[in-house]
């Protein structure tokens, strides 16, 4: 099968591959009908997740249909249509009953599809502990709307979940890539008093205008942000602030422009590291939230697509077959003609 593979440090090369064979009695195989990039893939590439294995398929979003499964998968059936989630977990260890499943402490918990084990940029893709990482799509959703609830959509709803949004808070999101979108759309549903997002780069902000347009733009590159925010809020800065961006100043823009005793939750993958300047930020009393999805919740998220209340489908503004891989990647990477999010249909 075709697979799209990471050799080396700022290297990927789509090349033939062995399809993947059931390994444990809670795998299953999907054959994969649409897939996704993810900037996550990019960090890959550039060297920014160090236990990323040379030599695996990446790829962690895509959805598809079952072809096989092993004689302890009860959730899925082959012939079923499932969105495959980002996170491996057992469902039994303390983390996983906890709901921590990013943590879970078997060899391949967390993110290990398209990390540690071959992903889903490929034609087939093995799902270890299939009854926790795979979710049926309804008949009533189309792929392209399933495509982001196992990643992007479930990082949105799990970083909304806990930042306790109330419905007079003034919410700060950071960033307007599609991490940021997927994160407005669920902030949108806990209906909080305003929403400001910020983003820097002209073309998302006309999209997010376009789309969104009771929620408030800002640019931190023209505009104070910090003054912009005191100015609609209650308490003189953002009651809760959502960092998705992972830019270089962006963990900094985070917690300035929140009030006293907010919280800021912070679920960026950075490629620097970050300065926690407690001396300057003292007596704040900020909560900080950090850390990678916790995605156990895509049976609700998908529930929610089929009720009409989340739609990511605007976000896919390219799709290319898997054999133009290379040029999808160019295209993301470099954000060339108004990308948002580039679909792969092996």
């Amino acid at each position: 099968m075709l697979a799209y593979t990471y050799k080396e440090h700022g290297k990927f090369m789509l090349e033939e591959k062995e399809k993947p064979v059931l390994q444990e009695e809670e795998d299953a195989i999907v054959r994969v009908t649409l897939a996704s990039i993810c900037s996550s893939d990019i960090h890959i590439k550039h060297g920014a997740v160090p236990r990323a294995v040379p030599g695996i398929t990446v790829g962690h979003e895509m959805v598809g249909i079952v072809e096989e499964v092993g004689s302890k998968v009860t959730k899925v059936k082959p012939g079923d249509r499932v969105a495959v989630n980002v996170e491996t977990f057992c469902g039994n260890c303390f983390f996983c009953q906890n709901g921590y499943v990013n943590n879970c402490t078997d060899k391949n918990g967390g993110w290990a599809l398209g990390c540690r084990i071959d992903g889903g940029q490929a034609e087939y893709v093995r799902v270890p502990y299939a009854n926790q990482g795979l979710n049926r799509i309804g008949d009533a959703i189309t792929d392209e709307e399933a495509l982001f609830v196992g990643d992007v959509l479930a990082t949105g709803y799990w970083a909304t979940k806990i930042s306790e949004i109330g419905s007079e808070d003034t919410v700060v999101i950071i960033g307007g890539g599609p991490t940021g979108i997927c994160t407005l759309l669920c902030v949108m549903l806990k209906n909080p008093e305003k929403i400001i997002l910020c983003e820097v780069d002209h073309e998302r902000i006309t999209f997010v205008k376009e789309h969104y347009p009771n929620v408030l733009v800002v640019n931190p590159k023209e505009t104070d942000v910090e003054e912009f925010v005191r100015q609609h809020s209650r308490h003189g800065g953002a009651d809760r602030v959502l960092e998705v961006a992972g830019g270089r100043n962006t963990f900094e823009l985070a917690w300035k422009v929140a009030r006293p005793n907010a919280i800021v939750t912070v679920v960026a993958l950075y490629e620097e590291e970050q300065i926690l300047p407690l001396p300057q930020m003292y007596g704040k009393n900020l909560t900080f939230k950090t850390g990678g999805v916790d995605g156990c919740d895509c049976d609700e998220i998908l529930r929610l697509i089929e009720q009409k209340k989340i739609d990511t489908t605007p976000l896919l503004t390219h799709t290319f077959p898997l054999r133009e891989i290379e040029q999808a990647y160019d295209i993301f990477e470099n954000r060339k003609e108004g990308v948002i999010k580039v679909a792969i249909r092996p």
